[in-house]
Formats: structure tokens, C-alpha cells, sequence
């Protein structure tokens, strides 16, 4: 598997965990009466920066286990580079297309949700929970299309 397959699915795996306690904690709060502003502001920062850390993270350590991997089997002590070519770049454009389809139509039932009548806790969580789904969706677009 290559390097970039290994980042995607990095990504993958960091987005389903993240989406799965996102899901849970925003599920709770309905089911204990209602969004409230204080938790959904703090369950939108430990989201956001959870991504990030968890995706860095995550890159590095497969990286790390890639060259491991890599020394053991070759019995060299040269590192794998990561070479990218116009294939790769294309696929990850795709991707990011995908992506961005998927966010815009999450935007866009975001701000319909609160144009009837939903509030502003509404919104914002639907536009947090579609960011991570288009996310999700990107990184299984990239996988279909180095398939």
C-alpha cells in the first residue's frame, strides 16, 4: 500500500472516530433536553482541535511505521520517500471535489434548517456535522479512485 493510501486512510479512520463522538455527544444533549449554547461550543472546539491533532498525529506515527515496516524488510536503513505524481495530485483534487460538493450541500441544508425556523445552535452544528461527513466522503472518494 502506498504512502498516500496509508494517509488517507489515517484521515479515515481520525474522521470516523471524530464523527462517532461528535455524533454521541450532540445525540445526548437532544436527548437531555436540547442544545446548550456552553456544551455545543465546547463540543465544537474539542472537535476542531481533535481533528487537527489527531490527523497530524496519526500522519506521523503511519509514516514512522511505514519506514519500520520498510528497514525490516529490506534490511536497509534508507527511508521511504514519498514521491507524488500527476496520477496522486489528480486523485486528491478529485477528492477535494467530492469533498466540496458534499459540504456545500450540507451548507446549504444548514442555512434551509434555519431559515424554518430552527436556531442558530441548529445551524451551526448541521454545518460542523456536514464538514466532517464531507470530510469522510473526500477520503472515501480518494480510496474508490486509487481503486
Amino acid at each position: 500500500m502506498s504512502i498516500q493510501k496509508n494517509a488517507i486512510n489515517v484521515s479515515l479512520a481520525s474522521s470516523l472516530i471524530i464523527l462517532g463522538y461528535y455524533l454521541v455527544n450532540i445525540l445526548q444533549m437532544i436527548q437531555d433536553g436540547g442544545l446548550i449554547s456552553e456544551r455545543v461550543f465546547r463540543l465544537w472546539g474539542v472537535v476542531i482541535i481533535a481533528s487537527i491533532i489527531m490527523n497530524i498525529a496519526g500522519n506521523i506515527l503511519a509514516a514512522i511505521g511505514i519506514n519500520i515496516v520498510h528497514a525490516v524488510k529490506t534490511n536497509s536503513s534508507e527511508e521511504v520517500r514519498l514521491l507524488e505524481d500527476e496520477r496522486d495530485r489528480m486523485i486528491q483534487l478529485k477528492g477535494t471535489r467530492v469533498a466540496y460538493i458534499a459540504s456545500s450541500m450540507g451548507l446549504l441544508a444548514a442555512m434551509l434548517a434555519f431559515v424554518w425556523g430552527q436556531s442558530g445552535l441548529v445551524m451551526f452544528s448541521l454545518i460542523i456535522f456536514t464538514g466532517l461527513v464531507a470530510e469522510l466522503i473526500g477520503d472515501l472518494a480518494q480510496l474508490y479512485y486509487y481503486r
